[in-house]
């Protein structure tokens, strides 16, 4: 290793030459840098806690280092402004303009040490999860998610997913089981674990280090057919005896998924979201676990054939393809952040701690389920179904059973919601209640019993149409839940579906509304509530990409229902068409009224209807598809949220 210096001469290292010092021989031996004509030495020593030790640690006075001068660590230099520390396995080197490099140690011999400390500590971490390492472990796979929807809103093409961030990505471990996510959209990630089970029992042998796969089929963890994931498979890159874990090659650790919600995939109508549709064939192209990537090969020509084929083919497969590559990208952003913690901490460390931070997941919401009460609620819908929920809580198990039975059967609408959505909306409810700062992830889910029944409308067989039910479906789902509990109001109960286009523009997105008022709180006006979190697009980007204008978008005075807390207020949206193009609204809660609760009164239903630019006033229902003329103006009204307690008790 000294025929090999990383830094300086190598010709003798300097060393601090203290007898006593805890430092291994081999260390001595195998510092890389420093002329050693005159070895500088230390002004004293101390002890320091490095390296699971306490050690006798050398101090340096920075004034006494010249040029090619290198300290190996453990070591601490001090100066003037400040001290730094050279841990075990560094070293730091002055260069000949006085500065100070520090340099991960090069050697063999330390390399080993260091990588057998690291399996060691991979080990006893292993047994039992540490408090300050669970936080660490929370963050850090926050982060990675985090950082790969960064990465996914900046390589996008389409408004949907760059600016109006209708995206989710998040990580999971080996078995498909969420561990974190980055706070994007509730309906996405509640659901997307779903869709690497399917995967997961559909090619699990013949899953390879390169392959990548697209999918949204609603019946196997999809929510609906614009909604599309792509599913990353992250295997080990180095099998080394000499590497920070050992491992066989090619074997798969973890997943990594990102789902974005594309402008078009094709259907009966622009967007890909059909206001009347009755089968989910006439809601686009369905994607069930294609390759979109063979070891390391895009499959562009599979791709492209799959999405123009069929009687309702794509749009715009150009863009599709350009989302699906940013989608590829975040994902290769999560799998190599993923394999750079694995590299630091050491596969048993992470794998463990994937394990702890859904235990702490559990615990949180068995606390949650020790303070909750049984409860019950139905909730009617404009499109005439309802939603049915019995809530019981078991004190001595600490578990919650939530049991959908009465809910209305499959509908011949589209309102039918896939039970990963169901599952989503669950998982979503209990993970507010819980004020503990943790990542959403399926350990939520272990203290509670979903029970949905087949056939019904949260769990409907194919083909059923099922466009609404992700967005509609879920938001009455969310709402009979935290009625049953007697925790808030109703809120929009809608996510204002707006869509519009032609072969050349297609555009989509959701309104916001009143969210619902709580015991201690009122509610907020103009917010997107529960299952979506997107954004609107920013009127400028709006109006650049597609030929319309936005009129006016303002709050809607004493829509939200009155009561001891007040329900939010919905929004005005008005957008003038300058070219003729289709335009559809898909929506709820325009004839069934965001309820209050205790006491409170209901909140405004919404209205949406056309102004034509004779004056006529068309005015529309629930939903809703309409050809728009030059000047026609679409209104969107949307609803309030419910009040909490009785008016008059606010004195």
């Amino acid at each position: 290793s000294i025929n090999s210096p990383s830094c300086g001469t190598g010709i003798l290292p300097v060393q601090p030459n203290l007898p006593t010092m805890d430092v291994p021989d081999e260390s001595i031996i195998a510092s890389s840098c420093g002329t050693g004509i005159l070895p500088v030495q230390p002004i004293s020593t101390v002890q320091m806690y490095v390296a699971g030790e306490w050690r006798e640690t050398p101090v340096y006075q920075r004034d006494n280092l010249r040029s090619h001068d290198c300290i190996s660590g453990p070591a601490l230099i001090v100066e003037a402004t400040g001290t730094n520390v050279i841990e075990p396995g560094w070293e730091g080197e002055i260069t000949e303009k006085n500065d100070l490099i520090l340099n991960r140690r090069c050697t063999q011999i330390d390399a080993d040490n260091i990588r057998v400390n690291s399996r060691s500590s991979a080990t006893s971490s292993a047994i039992a999860p540490d408090p300050v390492l669970l936080e660490i472990f929370n963050n850090l796979f926050r982060a990675i998610a985090e950082q790969m929807g960064i990465t996914l809103q900046n390589t996008s093409s389409s408004v949907n997913i760059k600016e109006r961030l209708d995206f989710s990505c998040a990580i999971f471990d080996r078995n498909g089981q969420l561990v974190a996510n980055a706070p994007h959209i509730p309906v996405h990630l509640g659901s997307m674990s779903e869709s690497i089970s399917a995967l997961i029992s559909a090619k699990n042998a013949t899953i390879k280090p390169g392959d990548v796969y697209v999918s949204n089929n609603p019946y196997n963890g999809g929510t609906h057919l614009p909604d599309i994931t792509v599913i990353t498979p992250v295997f080990t890159t180095k099998s080394s005896e000499n590497e920070p874990f050992v491992v066989r090659t090619s074997v798969l650790l973890f997943y990594v998924a990102s789902r974005g919600h594309h402008a078009d995939i094709g259907g009966i109508t622009p967007g890909s979201m059909p206001p009347n549709s009755t089968k989910v064939t006439e809601e686009g192209v369905l994607l069930d676990n294609f390759q979109l990537i063979s070891e390391g090969k895009f499959q562009e020509a599979e791709l492209l054939e799959l999405l123009t084929s069929g009687n309702f083919p794509v749009r715009n497969p150009a863009q599709n393809i350009a989302d699906l590559q940013a989608q590829i990208a975040a994902n290769k952003r999560g799998a190599e952040e993923l394999l750079k913690m694995v590299e630091h901490y050491g596969l048993e460390t992470v794998q463990a701690y994937m394990g702890f931070v859904q235990d702490n997941a559990e615990e949180s919401v068995r606390r949650v389920i020790d303070v909750l009460q049984d409860g019950e609620f139905t909730y009617p819908m404009d499109s005439g179904g309802q939603i049915k929920v019995a809530i019981t809580i078991d004190k001595s198990a600490r578990s919650a059973k939530i049991d959908f039975t009465g809910t209305s059967p499959q509908q011949t609408n589209n309102f039918n919601a896939p039970a990963a959505v169901c599952k989503a909306a669950v998982l979503y409810v209990f993970r507010t209640l819980v004020d503990d700062d943790i990542p959403l992830n399926a350990g939520c889910l272990k203290p509670l019993e979903i029970i949905n029944p087949e056939g019904c409308m949260l769990n409907p067989r194919y083909p059923a149409a099922v466009v609404a039910g992700n967005v509609e479906t879920s938001q009455n789902i969310t709402d009979a839940l935290y009625c049953a509990l007697g925790v808030m109001a109703a809120s929009q109960g809608t996510m204002n579906n707006f869509t519009f286009g032609n072969q050349r523009y297609q555009y989509y997105e959701t309104i916001c509304g009143g969210s619902g008022a709580g015991a201690s709180f009122d509610g907020t006006d103009a917010v997107q509530t529960h299952m979506t979190n997107s954004r609107l697009t920013d009127p400028e980007v709006l109006e650049w990409r597609f030929p319309v204008l936005l009129e006016s978008f303002a709050i809607r005075a004493n829509s939200g229902g009155n009561g001891y807390h007040r329900g939010g207020n919905g929004v005005v949206r008005r957008m003038r068409f300058l070219e003729a193009m289709t335009a559809g609204i898909l929506s709820g809660r325009r004839v069934v009224s965001p309820c209050g609760l205790s006491g409170g009164e209901a909140g405004k239903v919404g209205h949406n209807y056309v102004a034509r630019v004779g004056g006529k006033v068309e005015e529309l229902g629930s939903t809703a598809s309409v050809e728009m003329q030059p000047g026609d103006v679409f209104v969107i009204e949307t609803p309030g949220g419910g009040g909490y307690g009785f008016p008059s008790a606010r004195g």
